[in-house]
């Protein structure tokens, strides 16, 4: 397909919207004409810089308040035509973007609108030019795509046509069903926008909080599938108003914005072809989708590798050794040691030089590469270079394994582990383990305190990342996203939410904070755009797990009591079961499928800290309940 994006979607000036567009690989743009009126050039200009780049001007918009007009404010707006087609002509557009009516001078009369309309297609196209007419969520009179298209199909223009917008018929919760009777050739132009589902006036939602198809709510792609059902063969684009997009990066936004093309192609060809295995009817579209290399099968995180100064990795291998981790190993080539307990994969990078190390500035403790478990690991990583993902290739010994690598958004990495491989194979390939064993100071199963495998890990991410990490989340690693939840810290408000596979063997928790005081604030400055917040590492009895790690010296965030006395008034708790959560320090959730038990380390710094969970039945969330108490009594620690 051909792929264009508005420039109102992009921070910047209109030169350097231009340039991101066109380094982020899109075809064309649509021209806000606010974007050239603020340009310190002349149409002629703007048309070099077009041809330069390799663009398209593919939309001039928008063109307001025409259609239905008294008689007087109609013959000014042909004028204020004449002069836009003017321009486009000069910078080289074809096909200008008229809104529905919004002035209250409009009248409600279909036939007046459809003739005004028709004299409008007809100045149009003495130029040359094409009309699309659009149908705005708050139009006074025409507020549906059906109104619009009532209103096309009455001005019985070849130069007018309509143009379909995601935003204004899913916000409305219009079905777009209707569309595929629309004849294709009438659909001029299609604009694609998500949104999350909030409870607030129509106009503020559509200006300020529209996303990327995929980082939303909206069924973005029911909506695309109907329209190339119609025979639409035009432009795919993008319109987003978003106040966070207008301060982010223009490059970034610009690699957003062509993953989430690409995503909802793929999700349509999926579709696609998922109806044709079956042999389900549906009506081909009548262009070329991306098809990218399927979703990977994850299975689990293998490992979480830190990036340490050498004054930390002593710090980090002592919390380790209490938490009940043994040394299983040291890297055959790099100043690498590997720490298990059940089937966790702790990795301390102390490496001089190394991508860890340059990454974080050599200081302090943080995350920088996770390890997922993969069907297909090359298949995992070249989907994700499809996707607009950068691969790694790190440099590795003579033996060692070459596992696939991409950056992640914030610049971490994932490597794709091999799941055929069993985890002492896998390792055994880069680590010397024999002789790190003989070195721990005593056997795993006396070190052991019955954690088992990672949960999840909850990262802290700068504000501009969250809608990125979701459309990452979803676009190349498979996982879907849950419930947007916001948290009260002590110094402001923490919007959290989990992505996650449909088995739950892999769990990420993405948490923003709304404000620069709080702890997941520091974790962002720490790693300067973002990195890992805390891990959760699961066990079976969580009693016993804690009542051993307090043993070995582990200090755990205190609760207060009066957590403990609420806890009856909001759940029907055998007074025995809170009698010991209050004992042991742990918090508890319940849900109608199970429960969730959890307690948290104290660490000093805003570093990574760790969660110990116990998950009863199938209990689902992340205890988000709870994130108040444990925050507060963090921000309450001397």
């Amino acid at each position: 397909m051909h792929r264009s994006i508005a420039t109102v979607s992009l921070s910047g000036t209109l030169r350097q919207k231009l340039e991101a567009i066109a380094a982020a690989g899109f075809d064309g743009y649509e021209l806000f004409e606010n974007d050239f009126i603020q340009f310190n050039g002349n149409a002629k200009e703007l048309r070099r810089i077009n041809e330069d780049l390799g663009l398209s001007l593919d939309l001039y918009q928008p063109f307001r308040d025409f259609e239905g007009m008294p008689d007087a404010q109609f013959a000014r707006s042909l004028e204020r035509a004449e002069r836009k087609f003017d321009l486009m002509q000069t910078m080289g557009a074809s096909l200008m973007l008229c809104c529905s009516n919004t002035s209250p001078l409009v009248i409600a009369d279909p036939a007046r609108a459809a003739a005004q309309l028709h004299v409008l297609a007809e100045r149009a196209a003495a130029r040359g030019l094409r009309v699309g007419f659009e149908a705005l969520a708050w139009g006074r009179v025409t507020s549906l795509y059906s109104q619009a298209w009532d209103l096309v199909r009455r001005a019985d223009h070849p130069n007018l046509g309509l143009i379909l917008d995601s935003f204004h018929t899913l916000s409305l919760k219009d079905d777009p069903a209707g569309i595929v009777d629309i004849p294709g050739d009438k659909i001029f132009f299609l604009q694609m926008a998500d949104a999350p589902l909030l409870a607030m006036d129509l106009l503020q939602w559509a200006r300020h909080h529209r996303s990327f198809p995929g980082q939303g709510d909206f069924d973005v792609v029911t909506f695309l599938e109907k329209t190339l059902q119609a025979g639409y063969t035009g432009p795919l684009s993008l319109e987003i108003f978003n106040d966070v997009f207008r301060e982010t990066p223009n490059r970034r936004t610009a690699v957003d914005a062509m993953r989430s093309l690409l995503y909802l192609e793929s999700q349509v060809q999926e579709r696609q072809a998922q109806a044709t295995s079956t042999g389900a009817r549906k009506a081909a579209p009548s262009v070329t989708l991306f098809e990218p290399p399927p979703v990977p099968t994850l299975s689990g995180l293998g490992f979480i590798e830190f990036a340490v100064d050498e004054a930390a990795a002593r710090t980090l291998e002592a919390q380790l050794l209490q938490l009940g981790f043994h040394r299983a190993g040291r890297h055959r080539s790099k100043a690498v040691v590997l720490y298990r307990q059940g089937d966790i994969h702790l990795i301390v990078n102390a490496e001089p030089g190394s991508l860890a190390r340059s990454r974080f500035d050599a200081h302090g403790t943080s995350v920088c590469a996770l390890g997922m478990r993969a069907a297909d690991p090359e298949a995992a990583a070249a989907r994700a270079v499809a996707m607009h993902s950068r691969r790694h290739d790190s440099p590795v010994g003579p033996g060692e394994l070459r596992m696939p690598a991409i950056v992640v958004p914030g610049g971490n990495l994932v490597q794709f582990m091999p799941v055929t491989m069993d985890a002492q194979a896998l390792f055994a390939a880069d680590f010397i383990t024999e002789a790190m064993q003989a070195e721990a100071a005593a056997p795993q199963a006396a070190t052991d305190v019955g954690l088992q495998a990672i949960d999840h890990v909850a990262l802290g991410l700068g504000l501009d990342q969250l809608d990125t990490w979701v459309l990452f989340s979803r676009a190349v690693l498979g996982l879907e996203p849950g419930e947007s939840l916001e948290l009260a810290d002590p110094f402001g408000l923490i919007r959290s939410r989990g992505v996650a596979n449909a088995d739950r063997s892999v769990r990420l928790v993405l948490n923003v904070s709304l404000s620069q005081r709080t702890r997941t604030a520091r974790t962002v400055s720490v790693a300067g755009t973002g990195g890992v917040h805390h891990i959760a590492l699961r066990c079976d009895d969580i009693f016993a797990a804690v009542e051993r790690l307090r043993a070995r010296g582990v200090r755990f965030v205190p609760i207060s009591d009066n957590y403990y006395d609420d806890l009856p008034t909001r759940l029907e708790l055998d007074p025995a079961l809170v009698a010991r959560l209050r004992a042991a320090g742990i918090l508890f959730d319940r849900s109608a499928a199970g429960d969730y038990l959890h307690i948290y380390t104290e660490h000093p710094d805003a570093g990574p800290f760790f969660e110990i969970v116990q998950r009863v039945g199938r209990y689902d969330a992340y205890g988000a309940v709870n994130a108040p108490a444990r925050m507060a009594s963090q921000a309450q620690q001397p």
